[in-house]
């Protein structure tokens, strides 16, 4: 099968992409996507009944997936440009703890609590920005750069934190992201919003031609006169700022910033950007498969949770879930070479 190409006005060359923008094959990975969650809908109804069925429920769903689901978009942007990022956790928890510190509470009394979204944002979004230094001038392994973020990131927020959980006292602060507009929470509007930004930044700017081009070939990108190196600078800073939104969001939720944060952000991150279709490898990536990718692992969760049943056996279904993505991803690969 030929492979498309895209050519950037800024480029000398065209660029070879394996950009998945409404080809057949992702038209089939996002139905099968749609079916797996309606049985999982399905599923939640027969097992939980009204429980399940109710709008209380869907919202709950909402504002659990809502948080992941920002974090999930930046990391789809990362791994379509051939990298991945095991710090996004530790990161929120970093913002988390950085924003709602004493010194950042009094500074937002001043001028508005708008100072502690910026502290978080600003937080992660350097964070993302040291790791793709680390990578792309550095030279250091993604995965050894973003495991020694991580192991940092947790560490400061800890010293920061003294390791106890920090209450935030802004009440415009609260009553903000507490609100719900219209009955919905806005951190689902939060979400949403990320999301329609995301999949316009992907698909329809030279910002995304460029990701695609930076994770299916490096050397005939550069050869095409992308810089490579920068641009993957500005895909983890990318990711880093979606964390700092994230860790908003989290504080929102929970009123309260701390170092436990964001535990096991990454593999719930990465598991759904696999499921919804973004290749490992690199080149090919799709935010509506991620927000089905997000939407399926927490309404899995949230059955599970309804029925008693337990985490362990929730982590099961999950890895099971993964593999199986990661088959139909090799099986997919296999027909297209």
């Amino acid at each position: 099968m030929s492979v498309p190409s895209v050519q950037d006005p800024s480029m000398k060359v065209p660029i070879p992409t394996r950009g998945d923008r409404g080809g057949s094959i992702g038209l089939a990975r996002n139905l099968g996507l749609v079916i797996a969650l309606v049985i999982l809908c399905v599923v939640g109804v027969i097992t939980a009944g009204d429980r399940f069925a109710s709008t209380d429920n869907l919202l709950t769903i909402l504002r659990l997936a809502a948080v992941i689901g920002v974090v999930s978009i930046g990391m789809t942007f990362v791994i379509t440009g051939g990298g991945i990022d095991l710090s996004v956790g530790a990161i929120v928890a970093l913002a988390s703890v950085w924003a709602t510190t004493t010194g950042t509470q009094a500074m937002a009394d001043d001028i508005g609590w708008i100072a502690m979204v910026f502290t978080a944002v600003l937080v992660g979004t350097a964070c993302g920005a040291i790791n793709g230094v680390l990578i792309a001038y550095g030279k250091v392994v993604p995965f050894i750069a973003t495991l020694a973020m991580l192991a940092s990131a947790r560490g400061l927020a800890e010293i920061i934190a003294d390791r106890k959980t920090q209450i935030i006292r802004n009440q415009g602060f609260s009553d903000f992201f507490g609100s719900e507009p219209f009955g919905i929470p806005v951190i689902v509007i939060i979400f949403a919003v990320v999301a329609a930004a995301g999949w316009f930044l992907l698909n329809r700017t030279t910002f995304g031609r460029r990701t695609f081009a930076v994770g299916g070939n490096p050397e005939a990108a550069r050869l095409a006169g992308i810089k490579v190196q920068r641009h993957t600078v500005y895909l983890y800073a990318l990711l880093g700022t979606t964390c700092g939104i994230a860790a908003v969001m989290l504080m929102s939720r929970t009123t309260t910033g701390s170092s436990t944060h964001g535990t096991l952000y990454e593999l719930d991150a990465i598991a759904a950007v696999v499921i919804g279709g973004t290749l490992l490898s690199g080149g090919r990536g799709t935010v509506v498969g991620t927000l089905f990718g997000v939407l399926i692992f927490t309404t899995l969760t949230n059955v599970f949770t309804l029925n008693n049943l337990s985490t362990s056996a929730q982590a099961v279904a999950k890895g099971v879930i993964i593999v199986i993505a990661v088959l139909l991803q090799q099986r997919i690969a296999d027909r297209k070479t």
